[in-house]
């Protein structure tokens, strides 16, 4: 039964393959993040492992981040994709809820596709700075990202969580991240917050004569700002093996969850197209985690119950149901055919481990 399952479930994917290598590409961009940042990697492993397969020609494009990126969701020809983080996703949600019209008229259309991966929040200093944990960053020059960035987002909720105000507009700086590192070696800016998946280009790339002149902050997970900082952010911990030539030692931090986003399209071609996309995805994500970024080993292939206001984009979200269940179907009848029990055992077999 299992074998007649696999044959026919491997014809109809060959069929699928054969029509869609055929097919004209369909050209579509996916909206992801900073030239230095995962995000920009991420799209690239899925242009490469998911929309190639699939017959379309996945653009990469690099941008200031999550805000950015649901807008050009919305409004850009040809941005069928976008990598968002949960932040500012659920932002743009409590602002239409609240009754803003521009937010409501940018979120309500867009549908989720998957959850990714989590994204740390890093809080760097100077080495020499005398700040020792997040808490201690109350009234210092911070810069937060680009405006239009998830960092920005993520950077000012976090701030207002932890001390109940926003920051001090006279402390905000607004740089790109190679510019706030760069600020903080100058003693331009006392804190720089980034928000980016480890291992991060952006700080293996970095000389290390500069980079041994920066220091990570540490989230301490007794004190009350951590914890009103984790109604939203959840802990996590920023390796010393992702960035060998920095850290020392772990550092524990916090985490903003990274959703691939879509449109809630409704003409034909895009939606056979997606489909198409939703297909690939499950039938390659094996090669995403293998050959991907290190961050793909802590996705994981499924679709969790979602908070209030947030939806599932339904046809994608048929394919990948399906195709969980037949994965699923396929793993536990392989399980059972190899721990069907033998009717009895002999000695020798026994000897050699050949049954239970």
């Amino acid at each position: 039964m299992l074998k007649k399952f696999l044959t026919g479930w491997l014809g109809a994917t060959l069929l699928l393959a054969s029509s869609i290598l055929s097919a004209e590409p369909a050209h579509y961009k996916i909206v992801t993040g900073p030239e230095r940042g995962t995000y920009i990697q991420i799209g690239q492993d899925l242009s490469k492992w998911v929309a190639q397969p699939a017959g379309i020609d996945l653009a990469v494009v690099a941008s200031k981040g999550s805000a950015e990126n649901l807008q050009r969701m919305r409004y850009e020809p040809g941005v069928k994709l976008a990598l968002v983080q949960s932040d500012v996703y659920q932002a743009y949600i409590d602002m239409a809820n609240s009754g803003n019209p521009d937010a409501g008229t940018a979120i309500r259309p867009l549908r989720l596709i998957m959850p990714l991966y989590d994204e740390e929040i890093n809080v760097v200093v100077r080495a020499d700075s005398p700040l020792k944990t997040l808490g201690d960053i109350k009234d210092k020059t911070i810069s937060v990202g680009l405006l239009g960035s998830g960092t920005a987002q993520s950077a000012t909720t976090l701030y207002r969580l932890m001390f109940g105000q926003p920051i001090p507009e006279q402390n905000v700086q607004h740089l790109s991240n190679e510019d706030a590192l760069a600020a903080l070696i100058v003693k331009k800016v006392d804190v720089a917050i980034i928000v980016v998946g480890q291992p991060a280009k952006l700080f293996n790339d970095m000389n290390s004569e500069l980079l041994q002149q920066l220091r990570l902050l540490r989230a301490d997970a007794s004190a009350p700002e951590t914890v009103r900082a984790k109604q939203t952010y959840f802990p996590a911990t920023i390796r010393a093996t992702s960035y060998p030539n920095w850290l020392k030692e772990d550092v524990p931090t916090l985490t903003v969850k990274a959703f691939l986003v879509t449109y809630d399209y409704g003409l034909r071609d895009t939606v056979g197209n997606l489909n198409h996309f939703a297909d690939s995805l499950c039938a390659n994500f094996d090669n995403l985690q293998e050959h991907g970024h290190p961050k793909w080993k802590q996705v994981k292939l499924e679709l969790p119950t979602l908070v209030r206001g947030w939806k599932y984009y339904p046809p994608v979200e048929k394919h990948l149901r399906a195709c969980l269940a037949n994965r699923s179907a396929s793993t536990n009848g392989a399980a059972q055919v190899a721990q069907k029990p033998r009717a009895s055992c002999t000695n020798q077999e026994r000897l050699l481990l050949l049954c239970k």
